[in-house]
C-alpha cells in the first residue's frame, strides 16, 4: 500500500497543513493567510503587492483624496491664534486692551524695530489681534476658507501657503507703511487664503465671481477704514495667489511629466514666492537702517 505524499503547509505557517492555495501566486495558505477576492482568494502578500501598485486618488493639486479628513491645519492655526490672543488678554487683564500686553508688544509689526533686529516679529504679528472682533472675524473668515482649501491642497501645502501668505502680508507692512506702524492680525494670510481659494475655482473651471466679489469688497474696506493695514493684505494677498498658482497651474504651463514633477515644481514655487517675500522684507529693513 502507497503512503500518501504529506498535505502542503501554509507558506507563512509551516506547522499548519492545508489544502488551500491562494489564486493569484498559486502558494498554499491556511485560511487565516487568505483574504476574499473577485476571483477566488488571494493570499496577504499578494493583497499587499496588489495595494502598492495602485496609485492613490489625487486632488487637482497633487494631495491625495482622504475621505472625510478632518481640516487638522485650519483648526490648528485657528486654536494658535485664540492661544496668543489667551495670552495677552491675561497679560494686559483686559479682553479689549490685550495690546498692552508684553506679547503683543513684543510680536507686533513695527518695521523699524523689524530693522534693529527684531524679525520674529515678521511672523509673530500674524497671530496677535486687536480685541475679541478682531480675532473673531479673522478666525471664521479662515474657517470658511480653510475647509474649503485643505481638502484640495493637502495639509503641507495649506500650511506652506498660509504661511508664506503670512510672510507676504508682512513684506508689505514693511515696505509700504510708515517706520513706527504698529501692525498685528492673521488678515495679510487670510486675504493669501481667499486668493488661493479665486485660484482654485478657476482651476476647477468653476465660478469665481463670488469670492472675487468678497475680495473687491474687502480691498474697498480696507481703503476706507481707519486703522487698517491696506498693504499687509494687498502683500498677503498676492503671495498666497502666486503660490498656488505655481501649485495648480504651473505645472501644466512647463508640461511637468509625472505628477511626482508636477508636486515638486509646486513647491518650488511656494518656496520662491517665500524667498522673494523674505527678500522684500530685508530690503525694507536695509531701508529703514
Amino acid at each position: 500500500m502507497n503512503a500518501q505524499p504529506p498535505a502542503p503547509t501554509c507558506v507563512r505557517h509551516p506547522n499548519r497543513p492545508t489544502g488551500l492555495a491562494c489564486t493569484r501566486c498559486g502558494r498554499p495558505a491556511c485560511p487565516d493567510c487568505l483574504r476574499p477576492a473577485s476571483v477566488g482568494q488571494h493570499c496577504v502578500d499578494c493583497v499587499r503587492e496588489a495595494g502598492s501598485q495602485v496609485r492613490p486618488v489625487r486632488t487637482v493639486a497633487g494631495a491625495p483624496v482622504i475621505a472625510s479628513a478632518t481640516p487638522l491645519v485650519t483648526y490648528g492655526l485657528i486654536s494658535l491664534n485664540v492661544l496668543f490672543y489667551g495670552i495677552t488678554a491675561v497679560q494686559a487683564s483686559s479682553l479689549a486692551d490685550n495690546y498692552r500686553s508684553e506679547l503683543f508688544l513684543r510680536w507686533a509689526l513695527i518695521p523699524r524695530l523689524v530693522a534693529d533686529g527684531d524679525w520674529f516679529r515678521v511672523i509673530g504679528s500674524g497671530f496677535l489681534h486687536w480685541g475679541p472682533l478682531h480675532l473673531a472675524l479673522n478666525m471664521f473668515a479662515l474657517y470658511v476658507v480653510g475647509i474649503q482649501l485643505e481638502p484640495f491642497l493637502g495639509r503641507a501645502r495649506m500650511l506652506a501657503i498660509y504661511l508664506v501668505a503670512l510672510i507676504g502680508g508682512s513684506a508689505g507692512g514693511m515696505l509700504l507703511e510708515p517706520v513706527n506702524t504698529i501692525g498685528a492680525g492673521a488678515s495679510g494670510a487670510v486675504y493669501g487664503m481667499f486668493g488661493a481659494v479665486a485660484v482654485l475655482l478657476i482651476r476647477l473651471r468653476m465660478n469665481a465671481t463670488q469670492i472675487l466679489v468678497i475680495i473687491a469688497i474687502n480691498v474697498l474696506l480696507s481703503l476706507s477704514l481707519s486703522g487698517v493695514s491696506l498693504w499687509v493684505h494687498l502683500g498677503g494677498l498676492v503671495a498666497g495667489t502666486l503660490a498656488t498658482t505655481g501649485v495648480l497651474f504651473l505645472p501644466q504651463w512647463v508640461h511637468a511629466k509625472t505628477p511626482e514633477a508636477a508636486r515638486t515644481i509646486g513647491w518650488v514655487a511656494i518656496a520662491a514666492v517665500g524667498a522673494v517675500s523674505a527678500g522684500l522684507i530685508g530690503l525694507a529693513a536695509a531701508m529703514v537702517s
